[in-house]
């Protein structure tokens, strides 16, 4: 069918094959980089966890790497830019600023790449529906031309048309499926990512009630 089909017809269902290795390559992708970063974020967590201080989570953090790794750092900078004798709550307010915005970046770049199954889901299909179109118009033409209803001439043209709706739907549902997945998968990270901004603000308040915060957070150590 594919062969015989219009030329119009066949670019459609070319564009919709490299849409749908496309859509699997970043899905791959995408699934392998939020398994590293699940993993990387539960032991970090676990880390964090076990520190007593935000100097020793820094440290600990520091070999692992990762957007946890960058809170904790984020958390010791602004201490130790902070003079003797700020106000603790001042300190606590920019650090939670920060940290907000680490999470917020680290969602971001999580979620790269993910537009792209969004914009095959929704436009597959209608990419398959004009192939149709097309090759049932071009069908009636071929009706007019030869001057018959004969099934057996009609069904192969209308069959070529139909399968560029079937090739659209077979793109459109893996990505919209994939898509939802990896939404799922990135929520569940940025989750994680605001519980290791919460252990790191518990470490540093836990720093400033003993009132050792700057001799201990000094980046660079």
């Amino acid at each position: 069918m594919v062969g015989h089909a219009d030329l119009v017809v066949k670019a459609v269902l070319a564009g919709l094959f490299l849409a749908s290795i496309l859509c699997w390559t970043v899905a791959l992708a995408k699934a392998w980089e939020l398994r590293g970063a699940h993993a990387k974020a539960r032991a970090s967590l676990a880390l964090l966890a076990q520190s007593h201080t935000l100097e020793e989570a820094r440290h600990r953090l520091a070999a692992l790497g990762g957007p946890c790794a960058a809170l904790a750092a984020a958390a010791a900078q602004e201490v130790a830019r902070t003079p003797e004798g700020a106000d603790r709550a001042g300190i606590k307010e920019r650090t939670g600023w920060q940290l907000e915005r680490i999470v917020a970046g680290a969602g971001r770049t999580m979620a790269r790449g993910t537009g792209m199954l969004a914009t095959i889901g929704a436009t597959a299909p209608f990419v398959g529906l004009f192939g149709t179109v097309w090759g049932i118009m071009n069908s009636f033409v071929g009706i007019a031309r030869s001057q018959t209803t004969n099934l057996a001439v009609v069904a192969p043209g209308i069959a070529e048309a139909l399968l560029a709706t079937a090739i659209g739907l077979v793109a459109a549902i893996p990505a919209v499926v994939l898509y939802n997945a990896c939404a799922r998968a990135i929520t569940g990270h940025k989750a994680q990512l605001a519980d290791a901004a919460a252990e790191t603000m518990r470490l540093l308040s836990r720093d400033l009630d003993r009132g050792h915060v700057t001799r201990l957070c000094v980046v660079g150590e």
